[in-house]
């Protein structure tokens, strides 16, 4: 898998590094299982960067932080140069 890396200064001390991929990583499938109790979340799989490349984490059940958080999943999002590189999920409130 070819990987570009690249440090977006969007903030002055602010760095954020996208890893780009030229071909968004295929997850395998999850099969989710029962919630725990109906309070719980689902907080769908995302991907890390583990030795400079995608790793692929299976989604989980989770209790929201606060009341009326949801989960926003993450999502592979292009750049017209580079390629794909992942945005990760997060609470929203």
């Amino acid at each position: 898998m070819f990987i570009t890396i690249c440090i977006a200064l969007s903030h002055p001390g602010f760095a954020q590094v996208h890893i780009y991929v030229h071909a968004q990583p295929v997850a395998p499938v999850i099969v989710r299982p029962a919630p725990p109790t109906p309070d719980h979340i689902w907080v769908e799989h995302e991907w890390i960067v583990r030795n400079g490349e995608y790793v692929h984490v299976p989604g989980y059940w989770a209790v929201p932080p606060r009341e009326r958080a949801r989960w926003v999943p993450g999502h592979w999002k292009r750049h017209h140069r580079h390629g794909y590189y992942w945005m990760p999920g997060h609470w929203a409130y």
